[in-house]
C-alpha cells in the first residue's frame, strides 16, 4: 500500500506479519504468554531486590533498574504487536510511529548503558576490592543509573526527531512489525544517506563502544581471577559474573548483527527474526538467567516464600 502521488505520509502500514497467514493466531498466544512471563519475572526481580536487605548492593541496584527498563522496553513493542496480529491491515499513525521509535531507542540505549555500568561494578568488586566501597558508593551508583537514563532520553529524542524531519512522500509500507530505525529509514524520499550516517553513529556509540568497554572489563577480571590461588575462588567469581556475561552476549550479539549487517532487501526476514528475539524473547530470559544461576537471588526467593507463605 502506498500513499497518493508524492503526498506526505500520514500513516504507515506494518506488514511484518503479512506472510504468517494461519499462524498469526498461535503466534498471538505465544507472544502474549511470553510477554506475561516477562512482566512477572522482571517484576519479581524488582520486588526481591527491594524487599530483601541481602540484595541491597550496587550489583542488585543496577539489576533492579535493568529489569524495570526491560519491562518498559518490551511494553513499547509487544502490545502493539499483539494488536497487529489480530488486524488484517495493521496501520500506525505517523505520530504513533514516532513515539514507538523514540521509546524503543530510549530504552534500548539505556539498557546498553546499564549493562556497561554492571560490568564496571563487577570489575571494581573483583579487580579493586579494597577501593570498591569508594568506587561504588551510593552517589556513584545513582549517578551511573541517572546517566544511563539521560543518555537514553537525549539520544532517543535527537535521533527520532532527526529521522522524522526527513521527507516521507509516497512509500508508507514498513517491512517490519514495529517502527524500527532501519525499516523507517528505507522509506525516506530521495537518498537516506544522512539518516544512515546518524544510525551508524548511534550504533558505534551505544552498541560497539559499550560492548568494547564490557570486553575490556572482563579481560581485566579474567586476568585477576587467574591469579586467584584456589579453584574455589575462581568458581565463585565465575558464578558471580556468568549471569551478566550471558545477558551481554544475548543483547549485544543480536543488536550487533541487526544494526551492523549489510542493509539489503534479502535480509528483511532476518531483521524481523532478530527483532522478535531481542524485543520479545531476551527480556523473558533475563529473569531466568539471574534467578536460576544466582544463589543470592534464589536464596532471597526462598526467604520471601518462607516469610509470606509458610509462616503462621
Amino acid at each position: 500500500m502506498e500513499s497518493g502521488n508524492g503526498s506526505a505520509v500520514t500513516e504507515f502500514v506494518l506488514i511484518g506479519f503479512s506472510g504468517f497467514g494461519s499462524f498469526r493466531g498461535p503466534l498471538f498466544w505465544g507472544v502474549l504468554c511470553i510477554y506475561l512471563i516477562t512482566l512477572l519475572g522482571n517484576s519479581l526481580i524488582i520486588f526481591l531486590t527491594l524487599a530483601d536487605s541481602a540484595l541491597h548492593s550496587p550489583m542488585y541496584f543496577f539489576l533492579r533498574h535493568f529489569s524495570l527498563v526491560e519491562v518498559l522496553y518490551t511494553t513499547t513493542i509487544v502490545p502493539r504487536m499483539l494488536a497487529d496480529l489480530l488486524s488484517s491491515c495493521p496501520t500506525i499513525p505517523r505520530a504513533s510511529c514516532f513515539t514507538q521509535l523514540y521509546f524503543f531507542a530510549l530504552f534500548g540505549i539505556t539498557e546498553c548503558c546499564l549493562l556497561t555500568a554492571m560490568a564496571y561494578d563487577r570489575y571494581a568488586a573483583i579487580c579493586r576490592p579494597l577501593h570498591y566501597p569508594t568506587l561504588m558508593n551510593q552517589a556513584a551508583c545513582v549517578g551511573m543509573v541517572g546517566a544511563s537514563y539521560l543518555m537514553g532520553v537525549i539520544t532517543g529524542t535527537t535521533h527520532s526527531i532527526f529521522i522524522f524531519t526527513l521527507p516521507f512522500h509516497g512509500a508508507n509500507t514498513v517491512h517490519h512489525f514495529l517502527c524500527d530505525i532501519l525499516p523507517v529509514l528505507r522509506l525516506v524520499s530521495g537518498s537516506p544517506f544522512w539518516g544512515e550516517v546518524g544510525n551508524l553513529a548511534v550504533t558505534v556509540a551505544f552498541i560497539l563502544t559499550p560492548f568494547s568497554l564490557i570486553v575490556i572489563s572482563y579481560a581485566c577480571i579474567l586476568a585477576t581471577i587467574f591469579g586467584v590461588a584456589t579453584s574455589q575462588g575462581r568458581r565463585k567469581v565465575f558464578s558471580t559474573c556468568s549471569s551478566h556475561l550471558f545477558v551481554v552476549m544475548l543483547f549485544f550479539g543480536t543488536g550487533t548483527v541487526a544494526y551492523m549487517k549489510p542493509q539489503a532487501g534479502s535480509f528483511r526476514d532476518m531483521d524481523q527474526i532478530l527483532a522478535v528475539f531481542y524485543t520479545v524473547v531476551t527480556p523473558m530470559l533475563n529473569p531466568f538467567i539471574y534467578t536460576l544461576r544466582n544463589k543470592e537471588v534464589t536464596g532471597a526467593m526462598r526467604r520471601l516464600m518462607k516469610r509470606y507463605l509458610w509462616s503462621p
